[in-house]
């Protein structure tokens, strides 16, 4: 049962003119009732006042889901009969579990998401954290409404910045340090380089070329790589094993260094390169930049790789939509992407969309490798747990599976502290912010699903009850509760999991009010439906919290 499409079809028996659920608004104030339909829409086809038409139909509606309807100001206020909608669903939740709020829009159609996507011989950065954690979620709601998605992890094994890093080690690195701690002497080698490179513009010349000449897949500089690369995947696996995230696909830049070539003559029969200061390009058209294919010195770029990945993942897949989940400053890289395929006769490169996100920020400035200023998310998900598992010991000391709690805890913090923004947004990374357990975060929501959990610990719920009157506190959380379908399509559609983030905060929040001020076991006359409507509860968080990729733990 959905109450808007449940209303409306009452509300269509009753009504001479055709109605439709996006003209059914929900009122701010509880007063005004729990849909509104406003009538000046129909005004002229009837030739009558919007006041007239809402109340001639508030008086003619007669119905057992409608307790009232209030003709206001040329609006139709409908409260609905809380018992009746109540009791279908809950039946309805307690029948479909965590099916609840599922559907088959996708039908079955695959969707490729590229996310993640850290650079090899770096550090797992918290800049990494969006990409990886918005992904995951869109993945996760794209599966709730029908889709099978693919999670290609595009890791950053090729380009100049690995010139960079040969030059770097071969003029100042030391093979054991880089044994000792790999990506640690990695990154400070990538610093210096940047900053000798200020000094001497030379530097980067000898970078261009050790990078030609890994592409020329020359030995010393190929077996330097593999190991980077070794070592480097070892620490992205602990950080991935910390955050629950798992890909169908490792498969990174280096991958297409041999599927590039027959892209590039597909573009040359095509009539589409064009030779500009040496470099072969595709004229876009417009006020935008042509897309460079190949450097003077025929090296290959970005976007070649891009789009040999395109067209190897729609062979390969044969996807409805390619997602690509990175961040504000590649819109223009993509869109050329997109243009260029399109150039090329591929009419499936409309199915391609970037979903940007925002910066994290520390002191209002991006994040960078270059120069030391970053931020490492796994010892930030290593504070957040150990922090977490401090306020375990303090005010629940005898708790089963504290470590395991903790972890919970503190990487869903960091997760909710994300997703609950909007993904366009800029975050500014404040650790403290992250891990506060009042208000808006991760915490305070899993907290009210353990609430729940424990209380259908003393009494399970039963597969019979009565709802013979649902109190205020109740009705706000089953019109939550009514909503979570909605909230699912909308999140999915969207592309935004901080739909899901904010609902489940509000459903949180009316779980706590209902708490605080309703005898849920002591009141024998409703103790069967309410515990019904707990479990309800458990079940709807639990699955928003999965949602966007977090656990929910059963004791806090």
């Amino acid at each position: 049962m959905t109450m808007k499409k449940d209303v409306l079809q009452v509300l269509q028996q009753f009504s001479s003119f055709p109605l439709h659920e996006s003209m059914l608004e929900r009122p701010t104030h509880t007063h005004l009732g729990d849909l509104a339909l406003p009538c000046f829409p129909f005004a002229k086809e009837l030739r009558k006042s919007p006041v007239v038409i809402a109340e001639e139909l508030a008086k003619a509606i007669h119905h057992p889901l409608i307790l009232k309807a209030q003709a206001v100001a040329g609006y139709v206020n409908i409260f609905v009969n809380r018992s009746v909608m109540t009791d279908s669903l809950l039946q309805t939740i307690h029948n479909q579990s965590t099916t609840y709020g599922s559907n088959h829009n996708g039908n079955g159609g695959v969707v490729t998401i590229d996310l993640s996507s850290p650079n090899i011989a770096k550090p797992f950065s918290m800049g990494h954290l969006r990409s990886t954690v918005i992904g995951n979620s869109i993945a996760l709601l794209l599966e709730k409404n029908g889709f099978k998605t693919i999670k290609i992890n595009y890791i950053g094994d090729w380009g100049t910045q690995f010139g960079k890093l040969l030059t770097a080690y071969r003029k100042w690195g030391n093979e054991q340090e880089v044994q000792q701690a790999p990506i640690q002497t990695l990154l400070k080698l990538y610093i210096r380089f940047h900053e000798e490179a200020e000094q001497d513009d030379s530097l980067n010349d000898e970078g261009r070329a050790a990078f030609k000449a890994l592409e020329d897949r020359d030995t010393e500089a190929l077996a330097l790589w593999k190991w980077f690369k070794s070592e480097s995947l070892k620490e992205f696996q602990r950080i991935y094993d910390l955050l629950g995230i798992t890909f169908d696909s490792y498969n990174g830049e280096a991958y297409y260094n041999d599927k590039m070539k027959p892209v590039v003559n597909e573009l040359a029969d095509k009539g589409l390169l064009v030779e500009s200061d040496g470099a072969l390009v595709v004229e876009i058209g417009g006020d935008m930049p042509p897309c460079l294919i190949k450097k003077s010195d025929g090296a290959t770029l970005y976007a070649t790789r891009d789009l040999t990945a395109a067209i190897d993942r729609k062979e390969t897949y044969d996807f409805v939509k390619s997602l690509y989940v990175v961040g504000n400053e590649q819109s223009l890289h993509f869109t050329q992407v997109k243009k260029v395929l399109s150039k090329m006769g591929y009419e499936w490169a409309d199915t391609i969309e970037h979903i940007p996100f925002g910066l994290i920020l520390k002191d209002g400035k991006k994040m960078s490798t270059r120069k030391g200023k970053i931020v490492l998310l796994e010892e930030v998900l290593n504070d957040a747990i150990a922090l977490a598992q401090k306020n375990i010991e303090e005010k629940n000391p005898h708790l089963s599976n504290k470590e395991a709690t903790a972890q919970a805890i503190g990487v869903g913090a960091i997760l909710f502290s994300d997703l609950k923004q909007h993904r366009k947004h800029d975050i500014e990374f404040d650790l403290a912010t992250m891990l506060q357990t009042e208000g808006e975060t991760g915490p305070y929501v899993q907290y009210a699903y353990a609430r729940a959990r424990s209380v259908l610990r003393k009494k399970e719920a039963s597969d019979s009850f009565v709802v013979d009157e649902v109190n205020d506190f109740e009705w706000e959380i089953v019109k939550l509760l009514e909503q979570f379908p909605h909230i699912t399509r909308q999140a999915a559609h969207h592309l935004d999991p901080s739909i899901v983030a904010k609902y489940a905060v509000n459903l949180a929040q009316a779980f706590n009010a209902f708490y605080g001020n309703v005898h849920v076991l002591s009141d024998v006359a409703h103790k069967e439906y309410r515990i019904v409507l707990v479990a309800s509860v458990a079940k709807v968080l639990k699955e928003a919290l999965r949602l966007l990729g977090m656990q929910a733990p059963e004791e806090m």
